[in-house]
């Protein structure tokens, strides 16, 4: 699909990676709808990117059905990028009832039903794409990630799944999965540091990687040096290898400093 001309929803967007995203899509022409929580760093958003007719939807996606009420708000579109999420990072028995709920919301059942909202009409005109933006934890499992790596496993599945629904009508579903991204995302929010030898991502690959997607019709892309997308193949063929290397002394130091950089993650 190209993207000049087309409307964009993006979720998440004043984050660092939607911002990366934002900018990708709108330097190829897209007409962008822009969603977060915050209305002012949305409208300053909009304003620093190319093209003039972008909108901004405010919306706090913990609500329950706020993913429903931003489909309708936004009309008709031609891409959903699902980029908002919640960090989740932690010890399952530290996250209340709540908390479990909160997480599975944002990460995975917003997506899902923004998706069923939105498909129908993108089906009808036989062209449309979704994206869904995961993390190399939809493949591989780490220490204090639990509740994350259940979000992304199951939205990585339910991606996938729908593809090969809609793939024969028309409309496209990709997966972009970063891993450790630096300057940008969850990972670099935590302050934390890649084990030894795992290097960084950047933002702009990430947000380079979604207009690649839509445009060439891609299942996944995974945004992460070589070695992070070695350990995350070998999370998905070799399980229990891949979580006794994860659990190892650099793996857990790295999966705790991650925790203890979100200690609001639960909220």
């Amino acid at each position: 699909m190209e993207l000049a001309g087309r409307t964009a929803l993006i979720t998440g967007a004043t984050g660092g990676l939607g911002r990366a995203i934002a900018a990708a899509l709108a330097e190829r022409g897209a007409k962008l709808v822009l969603s977060a929580r915050k209305r002012e760093a949305l409208e300053e958003l909009a304003a620093e990117l190319p093209g003039e007719e972008h909108r901004v939807l405010p919306s706090d996606l913990v609500e329950p059905g706020a993913g429903e009420r931003l489909a309708e708000e936004a009309g008709d579109i031609d891409v959903l990028v699902a980029n908002a999420g919640l960090p989740a990072a932690g010890w399952l028995a530290d996250f209340t009832p709540d908390q479990v709920q909160r997480a599975l919301r944002v990460n995975l059942e917003v997506p899902m039903l923004m998706a069923r909202a939105i498909f129908p009409a993108m089906v009808e005109r036989g062209s449309g794409h979704l994206v869904f933006v995961s993390s190399l934890s939809g493949k591989a499992a780490s220490p204090r990630s639990s509740i994350y790596n259940a979000t992304k496993f199951g939205l990585r599945g339910f991606a996938l799944g729908l593809r090969a629904d809609l793939a024969p009508k028309g409309v496209g579903v990709s997966l972009v999965s970063p891993g450790f991204i630096r300057d940008a995302g969850m990972f670099a929010d935590s302050g934390a540091k890649p084990p030894p030898g795992f290097g960084t991502g950047k933002p702009e690959q990430v947000g380079a990687a979604v207009a690649r997607a839509i445009e060439r019709d891609k299942a996944e892309i995974a945004v992460a040096p070589i070695p992070q997308r070695f350990m995350a193949h070998l999370g998905l063929t070799a399980p229990s290898v891949a979580v006794r290397i994860q659990s190892g002394s650099a793996g857990q130091k790295a999966a705790q400093a991650v925790a203890d950089g979100h200690p609001d993650s639960k909220r």
